[in-house]
């Protein structure tokens, strides 16, 4: 869920009303503000207690790669989460979002109808129930086959026969609230 996820996350994080803390001390401060100790912080980040305490107090500046990774992906994750979630039930009760897609995409199905998988474009606006459904399968950690259903079958209404869909080679994947 890893492309899916991260693509809605990006979707969310629009709707931001500031930017979140863009240098390594700076982020370290809001970890432990959030976390309510530098040992909970150094646990989730995987070092050590005394390195969290350094980048508090700005002994050090410049992470490593990894690190900076992570530091990032756990800030971003924390940030503004009243806003997250206002975005997310406007997406999931009036909005609806938007899936703009390039990959290969084919399906298995009876013999004699074409099941030729090929590099295709596709751009969808999900109605709020899909939005809604597409962010709690987040939540539950959903494959991109479980969304098989959205983009090709349209709840049931047509391609009732597909037996599976193969949505792979991916080059380009957005979502827009």
């Amino acid at each position: 869920m890893s492309l899916f996820g991260d693509g809605l996350d990006a979707a969310v994080q629009k709707a931001f009303t500031r930017p979140a803390p863009k240098s390594a001390p700076a982020q370290m401060r809001y970890l432990v503000k959030q976390l309510k100790s530098t040992k909970a912080v150094a646990q989730m980040l995987r070092i050590s207690q005394r390195t969290v305490e350094r980048y508090v107090k700005d002994q050090i500046k410049k992470p490593r790669p990894d690190l900076a990774a992570r530091l990032e992906r756990e800030v971003k994750k924390r940030w503004q989460p009243q806003i997250r979630a206002k975005a997310r039930q406007k997406a999931a009760t009036t909005g609806g979002i938007v899936i703009d897609t390039r990959a290969r995409m084919g399906y298995t199905a009876p013999i004699g109808s074409t099941d030729q998988d090929r590099i295709r474009h596709l751009t969808v606006a999900l109605p709020p129930q899909y939005a809604a459904r597409l962010f709690d399968a987040q939540e539950a950690g959903a494959t991109e086959q479980q969304l098989k259903e959205v983009y090709f079958q349209d709840n049931g209404r047509r391609a009732g026969q597909l037996e599976e869909v193969r949505f792979t080679d991916i080059e380009h994947l957005e979502f827009d609230l």
